[in-house]
Order: C-alpha cells, then structure tokens, then sequence
C-alpha cells in the first residue's frame, strides 16, 4: 500500500493503514482473522481491504465521505477500519444496541452516505430508511442465518467482488485528517460525534499493544464490541502486531469460556461488567490452563474484582480513558515490589486508575483554576489531558468542542485524586459526588466496599434526598443468583469497613439500568430519587 506523500526522506505519514500494510506481507500466511468456522490469512485480510477501498472508490465515494457500519464484531467490520481509510473515508461505527431514532440520528448528523448493516439489526434501519437524508448506498452483511437482510441493498460479498484485490495508492494525505467519528452513548441530550484522526489512532494503537505486551503469536478474542470506540483502538493494534483477531459476535459468558479454551486465546478486552458475568458463570474453569491478559475499563473494577480475575492465574491490566481520548489514556502500570504484597493489597494498588500511556502526555488532576492538586491521595480535581491522545473536536459541534477543551485541556469530568507516586484514582464523575453535611462522599469508595460482600454481584451508590445532610448515600444493589443479604447486613458490613458518614442509609434489591455499551446508569437510579424534591444542580 503506498505512501502518497512522495519521496520525503525523513518523514513520512502516521496511519494505521501502515499496519496491514505490514502485516500483509510479514505475516501473508498467517491467521489474521477467526469467526467461527472461517479463517482468514493476513494475504487475504489485506486483499479484502483492497477490494473494499476499490469497491468504495468505483461507487463515487469522495475524499472525506463518511462510511457508517452498523455491525457487530465480523470480519466486515475488521475489513472496514483499514478499507474505508483507504479509500479516503470516514468510518462511522454504529452502536447496534441503540433505538431506530438514535442511529436515524447519528446517520444524518454524520452525512454517512454509505450504510453497511449486519442483517440481524435490518429491522432497526427499515423504520427510517425513508428518514435518512444522505445514506446512497446499502450493503448486507450476512454473517448468521434467520435474519432478513434489507431490500435493495448489494451483498457485501458481491460488494467486494466489485473491487479488485490489487493495491490502490493511499488517498491520505495528511496524519491529522479525519479517520473516524465516534458517537457518544449520551446519557442525557443528543450524542457527540468525537472525531479522531490518523495519527492519534495509530499511536494509541500502538501504545495499547505496549500495554497489554501483545505480540505477534498473540490471539485476541472480541468480546469489546468495535463499535466502541474503534475497539479501543485494537482493531488497528492488533493488526500491527500481526496477531489473531478471534471475532464473537456476541458477549455469552459460556461461548466466551469455550472460545477461550479452544483457541488459545492470549487477550481480550472488557469493562468490569463483563468481568463479573464471567467469573459468576457456571463455566468458569476456576483456573485457566493457559495464561491470560485481560484488559479492563469502562467503569473502575473494584479491588475484590481484580484478585478474583487474577486468582484465575490471569493478568488483569487497568487502563483508564474516554472515547474522546481514542479510548484507554492511562495503565495502572505494575511496579516490581506490589508482588510481595498480599492479593487484597496488590488489588487496591491495581484499582487505581494509574499514569498515561507511553505515547500519551503527562496526565494532571486539578481545581478550577487549573493548578495541579496536592499529591495527596485525598484533595479531589478534574482529570485533564492534552496532546497526541486528545480527539481533534466533536464533529459540527464547536461550541462543545471549545467548552471540553478550555484552558488549553481536555476536561473529562472526572474527579480523582493524585497520590504520591503520581498515579490518579477516579472518585467519581463530577455529577456523582454526593455532598452530604458539607462532606464529599466517593460513590465509588462505597461501592468498592459493597462489592467485597460475597453475596454482592453488582451495585451502584447516588445521593439521595436526606433532611438533615441535603442528601446522603443509597446502596442499589443486585446480589448473585442463590445469594441472600438484607439491607442491615449490607449497612453494617459497610460500618465495618468505612466511616459511618460515608455508609449507605439505605440499600434497595434491584437489576440495575444500564446503557447500551454496559455501564450503570446512576442518573436514571438519582432522577428517580429526587423526582419532584429540591436537589442540587447535577453537573
């Protein structure tokens, strides 16, 4: 795949299409790609991307057009993070767990004018096919039977076959030209497109395979949709490194165990959500016969989590970051003393949410005026980055843009703590700190507290209205199948553990509400709460 900026010597263009570039031709004869019972080799992944592009190409797609995939993890989604660069687009990853008005939007907002759409999730684009103002081009992917694909739209393998595999030159002609827009899930008004480019995907692709100590015997399996947040960036990672991309079409926690088993799987991905279902499923193997690097963000994992997974014989890797920072920023990155600590200290070590990335700027917490906080462990402030791993803006959206981005930064509205070794722990987002009696009280604190209750599977800590403190702790709890815990126990079991002020004053049995990429949904639990009372401004 050539280089269109031409014969610079000593510089030349950072872009993920290098990687399967690369790999295409070190690795043409290995297994890039694994989906069920098809294999694909690096020659032949590299040869589907080429078809694509020239696909794209001869269909009319212009410099800058945006290609919208609404796809789970399927070797067409792979095929369209390398192909759709190539050609000179933009990828538009669509959540498939989103409502027909949610994706109407993103698909108009972005002025896709390509649409790829796995035909199990046809019936969510047929009620506002007609809705759609800039959408040209429809293509089916079938990857399952028993699903009926859209009407006049062009199969993606006869797509394909109207590209040739032959390479075309790059039509990328500058690293900070747009390469994606992300959506964000937007828990309350109308998603944010985050818009990375090339060079900021291809370094932190590079920095999560540094990171989680990829290689290229490695095998990852799919369990991270790649619609979130381009998988993290691994969808390019894992293809520099020439590694295995094993695609699951769906998170089962009893698929997930057997594929783990069955191809020897070396890596995955998954928010602590995905981690608990695991561990608590009949499956569990107890001990894994192979060791396992296990990556994990989305919400901070407890402690208890983490020496349960590495109890496993597992290494679980923390990472912390947001979609507007190409996802993962930070690593919890291990020191060579915390193996003499016992495992409940090695976890709270490992919980913290750590220091930037190789490839990523320092890392600050701050107060309002923008100075750094005291490394104290305890003075709470915003997290705040800039640099390479920053998005370039939120797509047509200047306003946003300028607000994320004042004082030079990029504000994540979280409030953590700096300790003396320079790594940050969250506390919360600043819309879940609960103020009670003029204390600051981390829901997260008293969640990780509640979690360590053996009966505990899952749960979630808000402020809820309290006449004397304004507002205080409440614990909404889901306990493990044929587990039992009354509120008393989970209050005094708290007591136990934190200071009085802190503990929940109240605790209600439920299944907790959840966005569509799986993480708690703690203004649904407050709005509930204080619907109708007085209460104080939620950021």
């Amino acid at each position: 795949m050539g280089n269109s900026m031409g014969n610079q010597v000593n510089s030349s263009i950072l872009t993920p299409l290098s990687f399967i570039r690369r790999s295409a031709t070190v690795y043409a004869d290995k297994i890039a790609i694994i989906n069920r019972d098809k294999q694909y080799t690096y020659r032949e992944f590299g040869e589907r991307v080429n078809r694509f592009a020239s696909a794209l190409k001869a269909r009319g797609l212009q410099k800058g057009d945006r290609v919208a995939v609404l796809l789970p993890n399927v070797p067409a989604m792979l095929d369209a993070h390398f192909a759709v660069l190539h050609a000179g687009g933009m990828i538009v990853p669509v959540n498939f767990r989103l409502a027909s008005p949610e994706i109407e939007y993103i698909l108009n907002h972005s002025g896709s004018t390509f649409l790829l759409c796995d035909s199990e999730f046809a019936n969510l684009v047929r009620p506002i096919r007609g809705n759609l103002d800039t959408v040209k081009h429809f293509i089916n992917v079938i990857d399952i039977e028993g699903h009926e694909p859209l009407d006049d739209a062009t199969d993606y393998d006869a797509f394909l076959a109207e590209g040739s595999p032959e390479d075309l030159p790059w039509a990328v002609e500058d690293e900070t030209e747009t390469i994606t827009i992300n959506y964000t899930s937007g828990t309350t008004g109308r998603p944010k497109g985050v818009v990375f480019n090339h060079r900021g995907a291809y370094l932190n692709a590079i920095n999560e395979t540094i990171e989680t100590h990829m290689r290229p015997e490695s095998v990852y399996m799919w369990t991270l949709p790649m619609f979130h947040c381009n998988g993290w960036c691994f969808t390019w990672g894992v293809t520099a490194m020439g590694a295995t991309h094993v695609c699951l079409r769906a998170f089962r926690p009893p698929k997930v165990w057997k594929t783990i088993k069955e191809q020897k799987v070396t890596h995955f991905n998954g928010a602590p959500v995905v981690l608990i279902a695991l561990l608590n499923d009949p499956a569990n193997p107890g001990k894994l016969d192979t060791p396992i690097t296990i990556c994990t963000a989305g919400a901070p994992p407890s402690p208890t989590l983490i020496e349960q997974v590495q109890a496993l014989g597992a290494e679980i890797i923390h990472v912390y970051g947001l979609t507007e920072t190409y996802g993962p920023y930070t690593v919890c990155a291990p020191q060579s003393d915390w193996d003499d600590k016992s495992p409940g200290e090695q976890g709270k070590l490992r919980a913290r949410q750590g220091v930037s990335f190789v490839m990523a700027e320092p890392i600050r917490v701050v107060d309002e005026n923008m100075n750094d906080v005291p490394k104290d462990g305890e003075t709470l402030g915003e997290v705040v980055m800039n640099g390479n791993m920053v998005m370039k803006e939120y797509y047509n959206d200047p306003e946003a843009t300028a607000t994320a981005f004042r004082g030079g930064y990029f504000h994540s509205g979280d409030v953590a703590v700096w300790d003396a070794e320079g790594y940050i722990a969250l506390r919360d987002r600043s819309k879940d700190v609960i103020i009670s009696g003029g204390e600051n009280i981390s829901s997260i604190e008293v969640e990780q507290v509640i979690y360590r209750h053996p009966a505990v599977l899952e749960c979630a800590v808000v402020g809820v209205p309290h006449e004397k403190w304004g507002e205080s702790p409440k614990a909404f709890v889901t306990l493990k199948e044929g587990q039992g815990a009354d509120e008393k126990e989970i209050i005094a079991f708290c007591k136990k553990n934190i200071a009085g002020f802190k503990c929940p004053t109240a605790v209600d049995f439920i299944a907790l509400p959840k966005t569509s990429t799986g993480k708690i949904q703690k203004f649904v639990l407050r709005e509930k709460e204080w619907e109708g009372k007085e209460h104080r401004i939620q950021g």
